[in-house]
Protein backbone atom coordinates (compact mmCIF):
# COMPACT_ATOMS: atom_id res chain seq x y z
CA UNK A 1 0.00 0.00 0.00
CA UNK A 2 1.59 3.33 -1.24
CA UNK A 3 0.98 6.60 2.24
CA UNK A 4 0.91 9.65 1.07
CA UNK A 5 0.65 12.12 3.71
CA UNK A 6 0.07 16.32 3.05
CA UNK A 7 -0.61 19.02 5.38
CA UNK A 8 -2.70 22.21 5.33
CA UNK A 9 -4.74 24.49 7.29
CA UNK A 10 -7.90 24.06 5.13
CA UNK A 11 -9.23 27.38 6.09
CA UNK A 12 -12.15 28.43 4.44
CA UNK A 13 -12.48 25.16 2.13
CA UNK A 14 -12.80 26.36 -1.40
CA UNK A 15 -11.98 24.24 -4.67
CA UNK A 16 -8.21 24.77 -4.89
CA UNK A 17 -8.45 23.04 -1.60
CA UNK A 18 -10.02 19.89 -2.78
CA UNK A 19 -8.55 19.83 -5.96
CA UNK A 20 -4.94 19.65 -4.26
CA UNK A 21 -6.30 16.43 -2.32
CA UNK A 22 -7.60 14.92 -4.92
CA UNK A 23 -4.00 14.74 -6.84
CA UNK A 24 -3.07 13.75 -3.55
CA UNK A 25 -4.98 11.17 -3.36
CA UNK A 26 -4.44 10.51 -7.08
CA UNK A 27 -0.19 9.41 -6.08
CA UNK A 28 -1.21 6.81 -3.72
CA UNK A 29 -3.97 4.35 -1.60
CA UNK A 30 -3.86 5.84 1.44
CA UNK A 31 -3.93 9.89 2.26
CA UNK A 32 -3.06 11.14 5.25
CA UNK A 33 -3.84 14.83 6.31
CA UNK A 34 -2.57 17.46 8.57
CA UNK A 35 -4.66 19.65 9.57
CA UNK A 36 -2.43 22.65 11.02
CA UNK A 37 -3.39 23.91 15.35
CA UNK A 38 -4.43 27.45 15.56
CA UNK A 39 -1.29 27.74 17.89
CA UNK A 40 1.26 26.36 15.39
CA UNK A 41 -0.21 28.64 12.58
CA UNK A 42 0.48 31.60 14.44
CA UNK A 43 4.06 30.61 14.85
CA UNK A 44 4.42 30.30 10.94
CA UNK A 45 2.85 34.00 10.74
CA UNK A 46 -0.35 32.44 9.72
CA UNK A 47 -3.14 34.92 12.23
CA UNK A 48 -5.69 35.72 9.81
CA UNK A 49 -7.54 32.04 10.47
CA UNK A 50 -11.21 32.58 10.59
CA UNK A 51 -12.19 29.15 11.60
CA UNK A 52 -11.58 26.67 14.17
CA UNK A 53 -9.06 23.92 14.28
CA UNK A 54 -12.55 21.35 14.52
CA UNK A 55 -14.16 23.51 11.92
CA UNK A 56 -11.51 23.02 9.79
CA UNK A 57 -10.94 19.06 10.54
CA UNK A 58 -14.73 18.50 9.21
CA UNK A 59 -13.81 20.60 6.31
CA UNK A 60 -11.41 18.16 5.15
CA UNK A 61 -13.84 14.90 6.44
CA UNK A 62 -16.53 16.41 4.50
CA UNK A 63 -14.33 16.19 1.37
CA UNK A 64 -14.38 12.74 1.63
CA UNK A 65 -10.55 12.26 0.48
CA UNK A 66 -8.67 11.82 3.32
CA UNK A 67 -8.33 8.16 5.53
CA UNK A 68 -7.06 9.81 8.19
CA UNK A 69 -6.91 13.24 9.89
CA UNK A 70 -4.03 14.30 12.17
CA UNK A 71 -2.99 17.41 13.68
CA UNK A 72 -0.23 19.36 13.09
CA UNK A 73 0.91 20.98 16.12
CA UNK A 74 5.09 21.51 16.63
CA UNK A 75 8.11 22.63 14.20
CA UNK A 76 9.49 19.02 12.76
CA UNK A 77 6.57 16.65 12.97
CA UNK A 78 6.73 16.05 9.67
CA UNK A 79 9.43 13.65 9.98
CA UNK A 80 7.56 12.14 13.08
CA UNK A 81 4.96 11.63 11.11
CA UNK A 82 6.51 9.98 7.78
CA UNK A 83 8.12 7.50 10.62
CA UNK A 84 5.31 6.94 12.59
CA UNK A 85 2.87 6.02 9.53
CA UNK A 86 5.25 5.13 7.28
CA UNK A 87 4.65 7.06 4.77
CA UNK A 88 5.60 6.83 0.82
CA UNK A 89 5.18 10.22 -0.53
CA UNK A 90 5.11 13.73 1.28
CA UNK A 91 3.21 16.16 -0.92
CA UNK A 92 2.22 19.92 -1.04
CA UNK A 93 1.90 22.95 -3.21
CA UNK A 94 4.00 24.04 -5.66
CA UNK A 95 4.00 27.51 -4.13
CA UNK A 96 6.22 25.52 -1.26
CA UNK A 97 8.78 24.25 -4.04
CA UNK A 98 12.54 23.83 -2.28
CA UNK A 99 11.18 24.00 1.46
CA UNK A 100 10.77 20.59 2.22
CA UNK A 101 13.41 18.82 -0.34
CA UNK A 102 15.12 17.56 3.12
CA UNK A 103 12.21 15.15 3.59
CA UNK A 104 13.61 13.43 0.33
CA UNK A 105 16.07 11.47 2.74
CA UNK A 106 12.27 10.10 4.55
CA UNK A 107 10.40 9.55 1.25
CA UNK A 108 9.52 10.75 -1.71
CA UNK A 109 8.88 14.40 -2.01
CA UNK A 110 5.82 15.67 -4.60
CA UNK A 111 5.07 19.28 -5.32
CA UNK A 112 1.73 19.75 -7.01
CA UNK A 113 0.18 22.55 -9.12
CA UNK A 114 -1.94 24.46 -7.28
CA UNK A 115 -4.86 26.39 -8.49
CA UNK A 116 -4.72 29.16 -10.11
CA UNK A 117 -7.10 32.06 -8.91
CA UNK A 118 -8.29 31.03 -5.63
CA UNK A 119 -6.92 30.84 -2.20
CA UNK A 120 -8.19 31.93 1.30
CA UNK A 121 -6.51 34.96 1.95
CA UNK A 122 -8.44 35.83 -1.40
CA UNK A 123 -11.65 34.61 -0.03
CA UNK A 124 -11.45 36.34 3.40
CA UNK A 125 -10.39 39.39 1.97
CA UNK A 126 -13.70 39.06 -0.35
CA UNK A 127 -15.77 38.56 2.31
CA UNK A 128 -14.75 41.41 4.46
CA UNK A 129 -13.93 44.93 3.73
CA UNK A 130 -13.79 47.05 6.84
CA UNK A 131 -13.11 50.85 7.04
CA UNK A 132 -11.53 51.49 10.68
CA UNK A 133 -10.92 55.06 11.75
CA UNK A 134 -8.67 55.79 14.98
CA UNK A 135 -9.10 58.06 17.23
CA UNK A 136 -6.06 60.29 18.77
CA UNK A 137 -2.63 61.74 18.77
CA UNK A 138 -0.47 59.15 20.23
CA UNK A 139 2.26 57.98 18.32
CA UNK A 140 1.17 54.33 19.11
CA UNK A 141 -1.49 54.62 16.32
CA UNK A 142 1.20 54.70 13.85
CA UNK A 143 1.96 50.99 15.10
CA UNK A 144 -1.61 50.28 14.78
CA UNK A 145 -2.12 51.42 11.68
CA UNK A 146 1.14 49.62 9.97
CA UNK A 147 -0.21 46.03 11.97
CA UNK A 148 -3.52 46.51 10.33
CA UNK A 149 -1.62 46.04 7.28
CA UNK A 150 -1.25 42.42 8.70
CA UNK A 151 -5.08 42.06 8.74
CA UNK A 152 -6.88 40.45 5.84
CA UNK A 153 -9.68 42.82 4.83
CA UNK A 154 -8.90 45.83 7.25
CA UNK A 155 -8.47 49.32 5.85
CA UNK A 156 -8.03 52.74 8.04
CA UNK A 157 -10.25 54.99 6.15
CA UNK A 158 -9.16 58.04 8.83
CA UNK A 159 -8.18 59.57 11.88
CA UNK A 160 -10.08 61.90 14.38
CA UNK A 161 -8.36 64.32 16.76
CA UNK A 162 -9.29 67.27 18.66
CA UNK A 163 -5.56 67.97 18.52
CA UNK A 164 -4.85 67.64 14.73
CA UNK A 165 -1.39 69.82 15.20
CA UNK A 166 0.14 67.42 17.85
CA UNK A 167 -0.39 63.85 15.77
CA UNK A 168 2.51 62.23 14.15
CA UNK A 169 3.28 63.08 10.28
CA UNK A 170 2.80 59.27 9.32
CA UNK A 171 -1.05 59.51 10.41
CA UNK A 172 -1.43 62.91 8.22
CA UNK A 173 -1.29 60.81 5.46
CA UNK A 174 -4.09 58.66 5.85
CA UNK A 175 -7.35 59.70 3.24
CA UNK A 176 -9.27 61.67 6.47
CA UNK A 177 -8.02 63.56 9.38
CA UNK A 178 -10.40 65.48 11.14
CA UNK A 179 -11.57 67.34 14.37
CA UNK A 180 -15.14 66.67 13.05
CA UNK A 181 -16.03 63.86 14.92
CA UNK A 182 -19.69 63.31 13.32
CA UNK A 183 -17.69 63.45 9.76
CA UNK A 184 -15.50 60.92 11.37
CA UNK A 185 -18.41 58.43 12.21
CA UNK A 186 -19.99 58.70 8.66
CA UNK A 187 -16.67 57.91 7.06
CA UNK A 188 -16.24 54.06 9.11
CA UNK A 189 -17.54 51.16 10.14
CA UNK A 190 -15.18 50.97 13.65
CA UNK A 191 -12.80 52.84 15.52
CA UNK A 192 -9.79 51.76 17.28
CA UNK A 193 -9.63 54.62 20.34
CA UNK A 194 -6.58 55.79 21.74
CA UNK A 195 -7.77 59.04 22.74
CA UNK A 196 -6.49 60.48 26.29
CA UNK A 197 -7.75 57.92 28.85
CA UNK A 198 -10.27 60.79 30.39
CA UNK A 199 -12.04 61.06 26.60
CA UNK A 200 -12.47 57.17 26.11
CA UNK A 201 -15.31 56.90 27.52
CA UNK A 202 -17.07 59.65 25.34
CA UNK A 203 -15.48 58.92 22.43
CA UNK A 204 -16.78 55.08 22.52
CA UNK A 205 -20.33 56.13 23.80
CA UNK A 206 -20.24 58.59 21.03
CA UNK A 207 -19.42 55.80 18.52
CA UNK A 208 -21.64 53.23 19.76
CA UNK A 209 -24.63 55.27 19.54
CA UNK A 210 -23.61 55.91 15.92
CA UNK A 211 -23.78 52.00 15.45
CA UNK A 212 -20.38 51.50 15.12
CA UNK A 213 -17.58 49.07 16.49
CA UNK A 214 -14.98 49.94 19.32
CA UNK A 215 -11.85 48.39 20.03
CA UNK A 216 -10.39 50.90 23.09
CA UNK A 217 -7.37 51.13 24.60
CA UNK A 218 -7.54 50.24 28.22
CA UNK A 219 -8.29 51.62 30.39
CA UNK A 220 -11.79 51.55 29.03
CA UNK A 221 -13.38 54.18 31.57
CA UNK A 222 -12.44 56.02 34.23
CA UNK A 223 -14.99 54.65 36.71
CA UNK A 224 -16.73 50.94 37.31
CA UNK A 225 -20.27 52.45 36.54
CA UNK A 226 -19.26 54.45 33.46
CA UNK A 227 -17.55 50.86 32.00
CA UNK A 228 -20.88 49.10 32.86
CA UNK A 229 -23.03 51.49 31.08
CA UNK A 230 -20.82 51.47 27.44
CA UNK A 231 -21.14 47.45 27.84
CA UNK A 232 -24.63 47.50 28.23
CA UNK A 233 -24.90 50.37 25.52
CA UNK A 234 -22.90 48.29 22.56
CA UNK A 235 -25.37 44.98 23.64
CA UNK A 236 -28.22 47.48 23.01
CA UNK A 237 -26.82 48.45 19.60
CA UNK A 238 -25.47 44.98 18.77
CA UNK A 239 -21.90 46.36 18.55
CA UNK A 240 -18.74 44.97 19.37
CA UNK A 241 -17.09 46.64 22.15
CA UNK A 242 -13.75 45.05 23.24
CA UNK A 243 -10.70 46.32 25.31
CA UNK A 244 -7.33 46.75 24.23
CA UNK A 245 -4.39 45.62 26.43
CA UNK A 246 -2.64 43.67 24.10
CA UNK A 247 -0.99 41.20 26.44
CA UNK A 248 -4.32 39.54 27.14
CA UNK A 249 -4.11 38.53 23.31
CA UNK A 250 -0.06 36.88 23.09
CA UNK A 251 -0.97 32.92 23.05
CA UNK A 252 1.61 32.86 25.35
CA UNK A 253 0.06 34.71 28.03
CA UNK A 254 -3.31 32.71 27.81
CA UNK A 255 -1.48 29.42 28.44
CA UNK A 256 0.00 31.37 31.16
CA UNK A 257 -3.16 31.95 33.13
CA UNK A 258 -4.58 28.31 32.57
CA UNK A 259 -1.72 26.81 33.73
CA UNK A 260 -1.23 28.99 36.69
CA UNK A 261 -5.31 28.40 37.04
CA UNK A 262 -4.63 24.78 36.70
CA UNK A 263 -3.09 24.09 39.56
CA UNK A 264 0.50 23.83 37.70
CA UNK A 265 2.31 25.36 40.25
CA UNK A 266 0.04 24.44 43.08
CA UNK A 267 -1.91 27.29 45.42
CA UNK A 268 -1.30 30.84 44.35
CA UNK A 269 -0.21 32.76 47.31
CA UNK A 270 1.43 35.65 45.33
CA UNK A 271 1.76 37.85 42.64
CA UNK A 272 4.31 40.42 41.41
CA UNK A 273 3.84 42.32 37.80
CA UNK A 274 5.85 45.57 37.12
CA UNK A 275 5.99 47.97 34.12
CA UNK A 276 8.17 50.55 34.05
CA UNK A 277 9.65 52.96 30.94
CA UNK A 278 11.64 55.70 31.48
CA UNK A 279 10.26 58.99 29.66
CA UNK A 280 11.10 62.51 29.64
CA UNK A 281 8.27 64.33 31.29
CA UNK A 282 8.23 67.35 29.02
CA UNK A 283 6.56 69.86 31.34
CA UNK A 284 4.84 71.59 28.00
CA UNK A 285 3.54 67.72 27.03
CA UNK A 286 2.15 67.52 31.37
CA UNK A 287 0.02 70.70 31.21
CA UNK A 288 -1.20 69.89 27.76
CA UNK A 289 -2.65 65.89 28.31
CA UNK A 290 -0.44 64.47 25.83
CA UNK A 291 1.35 61.95 27.78
CA UNK A 292 0.09 59.60 30.40
CA UNK A 293 0.31 59.06 33.57
CA UNK A 294 2.02 56.09 35.15
CA UNK A 295 -1.48 54.42 36.18
CA UNK A 296 -3.03 54.95 33.15
CA UNK A 297 -0.40 53.66 31.10
CA UNK A 298 0.72 50.52 32.89
CA UNK A 299 -1.72 49.96 35.27
CA UNK A 300 -4.41 47.81 33.01
CA UNK A 301 -0.91 45.17 31.87
CA UNK A 302 -0.29 45.42 35.32
CA UNK A 303 -3.00 44.27 36.82
CA UNK A 304 -4.40 41.69 34.19
CA UNK A 305 -2.84 38.73 35.41
CA UNK A 306 -3.79 39.07 38.82
CA UNK A 307 -7.32 39.84 38.37
CA UNK A 308 -7.27 36.88 35.50
CA UNK A 309 -5.44 34.37 37.53
CA UNK A 310 -6.98 35.45 41.48
CA UNK A 311 -10.18 37.28 40.63
CA UNK A 312 -11.47 40.63 41.41
CA UNK A 313 -12.88 39.70 44.84
CA UNK A 314 -9.48 40.97 46.84
CA UNK A 315 -10.64 42.08 50.40
CA UNK A 316 -8.36 45.13 50.12
CA UNK A 317 -6.15 47.33 48.56
CA UNK A 318 -3.54 49.86 48.80
CA UNK A 319 -2.18 52.58 46.33
CA UNK A 320 1.54 54.19 47.01
CA UNK A 321 2.40 56.43 44.19
CA UNK A 322 4.58 59.35 43.46
CA UNK A 323 3.34 62.45 41.83
CA UNK A 324 5.40 64.95 39.56
CA UNK A 325 2.51 67.32 39.77
CA UNK A 326 -0.68 66.68 42.34
CA UNK A 327 -3.09 68.99 40.84
CA UNK A 328 -3.17 66.94 37.44
CA UNK A 329 -2.49 63.11 39.84
CA UNK A 330 0.18 62.56 37.43
CA UNK A 331 1.91 59.97 38.63
CA UNK A 332 5.66 59.00 37.45
CA UNK A 333 5.67 55.88 40.11
CA UNK A 334 3.12 53.45 41.74
CA UNK A 335 3.01 50.80 43.35
CA UNK A 336 -0.29 48.84 44.70
CA UNK A 337 -0.81 46.11 46.93
CA UNK A 338 -4.38 44.01 46.85
CA UNK A 339 -4.94 41.40 49.73
CA UNK A 340 -6.88 38.25 49.00
CA UNK A 341 -8.27 35.76 51.41
CA UNK A 342 -5.31 33.20 50.72
CA UNK A 343 -3.07 35.24 48.45
CA UNK A 344 -1.56 38.74 48.05
CA UNK A 345 -0.12 40.76 44.80
CA UNK A 346 1.26 43.84 44.15
CA UNK A 347 1.82 46.13 40.83
CA UNK A 348 4.84 48.39 40.02
CA UNK A 349 4.21 50.47 37.11
CA UNK A 350 6.19 53.96 36.37
CA UNK A 351 6.88 55.91 33.01
CA UNK A 352 9.63 58.28 35.41
CA UNK A 353 11.28 54.79 37.37
CA UNK A 354 12.87 51.90 35.96
CA UNK A 355 12.94 48.52 37.29
CA UNK A 356 13.19 44.83 36.28
CA UNK A 357 9.92 44.53 34.26
CA UNK A 358 9.50 40.87 34.73
CA UNK A 359 6.20 38.86 35.96
CA UNK A 360 6.34 36.38 39.12
CA UNK A 361 3.57 34.18 39.65
CA UNK A 362 4.26 32.23 43.57
CA UNK A 363 2.88 29.17 44.28
CA UNK A 364 3.34 25.99 46.77
CA UNK A 365 4.93 23.64 44.38
CA UNK A 366 6.90 25.84 42.26
CA UNK A 367 6.68 29.03 40.49
CA UNK A 368 5.95 31.23 36.96
CA UNK A 369 8.74 33.12 35.63
CA UNK A 370 8.40 35.72 33.03
CA UNK A 371 11.30 37.69 31.84
CA UNK A 372 11.49 41.61 30.98
CA UNK A 373 9.52 42.43 29.18
CA UNK A 374 6.84 40.41 30.54
CA UNK A 375 3.98 41.91 28.67
CA UNK A 376 5.46 40.85 25.34
CA UNK A 377 5.46 37.19 26.44
CA UNK A 378 6.62 34.92 24.10
CA UNK A 379 8.56 32.80 26.74
CA UNK A 380 8.08 32.25 30.44
CA UNK A 381 8.96 28.97 32.36
CA UNK A 382 7.65 27.28 35.46
CA UNK A 383 10.59 26.34 38.02
CA UNK A 384 9.89 23.79 40.88
CA UNK A 385 12.30 23.39 43.99
CA UNK A 386 13.78 20.10 41.70
CA UNK A 387 15.29 21.66 39.06
CA UNK A 388 14.86 18.83 36.62
CA UNK A 389 11.51 19.49 37.02
CA UNK A 390 11.77 22.59 35.09
CA UNK A 391 9.58 23.26 31.94
CA UNK A 392 10.35 26.16 29.42
CA UNK A 393 7.45 27.31 27.22
CA UNK A 394 8.03 29.37 23.62
CA UNK A 395 5.58 31.15 21.59
CA UNK A 396 5.37 33.11 18.68
CA UNK A 397 4.49 36.62 18.94
CA UNK A 398 4.27 39.05 15.90
CA UNK A 399 3.70 42.65 16.33
CA UNK A 400 3.71 42.98 20.24
CA UNK A 401 0.15 41.57 20.59
CA UNK A 402 -1.61 44.28 18.17
CA UNK A 403 -1.99 42.45 15.16
CA UNK A 404 -3.48 39.63 17.46
CA UNK A 405 -6.20 41.79 19.12
CA UNK A 406 -7.22 43.27 15.73
CA UNK A 407 -7.67 39.77 14.27
CA UNK A 408 -9.55 39.08 17.18
CA UNK A 409 -11.89 42.32 16.78
CA UNK A 410 -12.53 41.92 13.19
CA UNK A 411 -13.47 38.05 13.79
CA UNK A 412 -15.66 39.09 16.44
CA UNK A 413 -17.56 41.55 14.29
CA UNK A 414 -17.87 38.92 11.24
CA UNK A 415 -19.13 36.48 13.87
CA UNK A 416 -21.25 38.90 15.54
CA UNK A 417 -20.10 37.51 18.79
CA UNK A 418 -17.02 38.34 21.19
CA UNK A 419 -14.49 35.41 22.41
CA UNK A 420 -13.50 37.47 24.98
CA UNK A 421 -10.13 37.61 26.07
CA UNK A 422 -10.31 39.84 29.16
CA UNK A 423 -13.46 39.40 31.33
CA UNK A 424 -15.90 42.03 31.65
CA UNK A 425 -15.61 41.76 35.15
CA UNK A 426 -11.73 42.48 35.16
CA UNK A 427 -12.22 45.52 32.72
CA UNK A 428 -14.62 47.12 35.40
CA UNK A 429 -11.83 46.49 38.31
CA UNK A 430 -9.29 47.70 36.57
CA UNK A 431 -11.35 51.21 36.00
CA UNK A 432 -12.92 50.96 39.84
CA UNK A 433 -8.69 50.82 40.77
CA UNK A 434 -7.76 53.72 38.29
CA UNK A 435 -11.09 55.71 39.56
CA UNK A 436 -10.04 55.22 43.01
CA UNK A 437 -6.77 56.46 42.42
CA UNK A 438 -8.13 59.82 41.17
CA UNK A 439 -10.58 60.25 43.70
CA UNK A 440 -7.87 59.69 46.62
CA UNK A 441 -9.04 56.31 48.29
CA UNK A 442 -6.60 53.90 49.69
CA UNK A 443 -4.00 56.14 48.91
CA UNK A 444 -0.69 57.65 50.22
CA UNK A 445 1.28 59.33 48.02
CA UNK A 446 5.23 59.02 48.59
Amino acid sequence: MVKVITYGTYDMLHQGHIRLLERAKALGEYLIVGVTADDFDKTRGKINVQQSLMERIENVRTTGLADEIIVEEYEGQKIDDIRKYDVDIFTVGSDWIGKFDYLNEYCKVVYLERTEGVSSTEIREQKRSLRLGIIGESQYLCKVVRECSFVNGIKVQGLFSDSIDKIPNELKMLPIVTDDFDKFLQEVDAVYVRSFPTKHFEHTRQALLKGKHVLCESPLTMSKQQCKELFELAQQKKCILMEAIKTAYNTAFSRLVLLAKGGRIGDIVSIDATCTSLRNLNKDELSSYTIWNSICDWGPTAMLPIFEILGVEYRKKHIYTHLVDSEKKFDDFTKIDFLYDKSVASIKVGIGVKSEGELIISGTKGYIYVPAPWWKTDYFEIRYENFSNNRRYFYQLEGEGIRYELVAFVRAIDNGKIIRYINKNVSKTIASVIDDFYMNIDVTEI
